[in-house]
């Protein structure tokens, strides 16, 4: 395996501007810079603060997969030739025919971890004297539109190996792809517990890095009933003692639901679907998107089961395990009792009826929320143009909708369900979307799609995929029922 050459590069200069500019190297960046690379001509760079690719390092517990096929990887479901795909992964690693005989069709999640990061080394060290490629330790502070040189100036910091500013720079490209991922989500009334740190109040996010002591501590309480708060519940029931599991788990969600994972559900997960809910008018969009909980927001039947047989094992020689599980259940308020515990409020809303819950360790699996934009298109703001909830309203390309004045075009990825439905965030469609914006930005058609890529057909109406626009080419008014926001 290749390393990146740890000399600055130059950054690309007004005379020598980038095609395009990522900002932030998630999967989905990273899946646009793969196949970008192969696409002679096309000068890409991406920019991330962080020193190294991680992919959510406090939930790589042992033994969890994706919950995507491994074909969901960053290019195959656009190319499946490209050399960054998992399987060319495994190969390229002596790792291809005991993935085979392994006959696993979802990949460990510390596994996609290692590939992705081995596809974001490739990548950096492929970085040439023009400062193209991937630069990690390149903190992004401010996006400008340069109306005189019809380019967007990136002011960056680059930071040294401690994190701390080492110098500044500017990079101009001709258009963005702003993937800067989510952030976790804690509830209001428990912020201020966990920004305090006598008792462990984490987020999911961070339970690794506080594992051993939360197995340690007399009662834990999970709140959360998505895929990691059954994948920590499990875990912590795994190692605690029989007889003395001492584990609540807390849900608002009326159940703890298996996620819908039947074939014909999965096609919501489509671009067919994509394009049918981009079409969709703003209120129908907006009321939609709740009701769909179940598609992403659930547990998957395998975790289920296995909670299930652990209980029950328990029952054998213990009688019935120290655990409450309870769904239906909000916390109204929470505050700390002495230094060593946590007192929980809780509203029973079907019952409509009020509780306590002491507890000794709180662990937060309540989702992340889409990164604001806000902070790096903070100049860019007049040229935005909003839907009347005062979001930012996306084409079927995944464009920003800009000022006519602004001649080049800002890509979101992983961002914007409000326009583009629960798929959005899902590494299963990351390779198609990439492939959308190269298509859209050369022109050219690099990645021949598919008109049609389900067996459901989602309403009466059929919206057919948008023919590639030249790069530069400034969107048309959304006239059509397609792009209709």
């Amino acid at each position: 395996m290749t390393t990146p050459d740890p000399t600055p590069t130059p950054a690309p200069d007004r005379d020598h501007p980038l095609d395009l500019a990522g900002i932030g190297i998630g999967p989905f960046n990273l899946s646009l810079a793969a196949l970008a690379h192969p696409i002679p001509g096309l000068r890409t760079a991406s920019y991330d603060q962080n020193p190294a690719f991680h992919w959510h390092p406090g939930l790589l517990i042992e033994g969890t997969t994706l919950q995507v096929p491994f074909l969901a990887d960053l290019v195959t479901l656009a190319d499946p030739t490209n050399p960054w795909s998992y399987l060319n992964y495994l190969r390229t690693h002596d790792r291809l025919f005991p993935f085979y005989f392994a006959e696993r069709f979802h990949a460990p999640r510390a596994e996609y971890d290692a590939y992705c990061r081995w596809v974001s080394q490739e990548l950096a060290a492929a970085n040439g004297a023009s400062g193209t490629g991937l630069h990690f330790s390149h903190q992004v502070d401010a996006i400008r539109w340069n109306p005189e040189q019809a380019l967007f100036e990136i002011d960056f910091t680059r930071l040294d190996t401690d994190g701390e500013a080492e110098a500044l720079g500017r990079s101009y490209a001709r258009n963005l792809a702003i993937g800067i991922g989510t952030t976790p989500h804690i509830p209001d009334p428990l912020r201020p517990l966990a920004e305090a740190p006598t008792v462990p109040v984490i987020h999911s996010a961070d339970y690794l890095d506080h594992r051993e002591r939360l197995l340690a501590a007399d009662h834990v309480t999970v709140i959360g009933s998505g895929q990691s708060g059954a994948e920590i519940f499990l875990d912590l029931l795994k190692h605690r003692p029989a007889g003395q599991e001492h584990l609540h788990w807390l849900t608002r969600s009326p159940a703890f639901a298996p996620m819908e994972y039947s074939k014909l559900g999965l096609e919501h997960f489509t671009p067919d679907y994509e394009r049918y809910f981009h079409a969709l008018p703003e209120q129908t969009r907006d009321q939609l998107l709740p009701r769909q909980w179940q598609l992403h927001k659930a547990i998957d039947h395998d975790t289920i089961d296995t909670i299930h047989q652990e209980l029950y094992q328990r029952t054998l020689t213990s009688g019935w395990p120290q655990t409450v599980l309870t769904p239906g259940v909000t916390v109204r308020t929470a505050g700390r009792v002495g230094t060593t515990h946590i007192e929980l409020h809780l509203q029973h809303d079907e019952q409509d009826e009020r509780s306590r819950l002491t507890t000794s360790a709180v662990i937060l699996a309540t989702g992340y929320r889409e990164r604001p934009l806000e902070r790096i298109l903070a100049a860019l703001d007049p040229y935005l143009r909003r839907d009347s909830s005062e979001r930012p309203r996306i084409d079927a390309q995944h464009r920003l909708i800009l000022d006519p004045s602004v001649t080049g075009d800002i890509y979101l990825l992983g961002a914007g369900s409000h326009t583009h439905g629960v798929g959005t965030p899902d590494l299963g469609l990351a390779a198609h979307r990439s492939a959308t914006i190269l298509n859209t930005l050369t022109g050219k058609n690099p990645y021949p799609l598919p008109d049609r890529t389900a067996f459901t057909t989602f309403g009466v109406k059929h919206p057919q995929p948008d023919p590639p626009t030249p790069q530069n080419q400034t969107p048309q008014p959304e006239t059509t029922p397609l792009r209709t926001s």
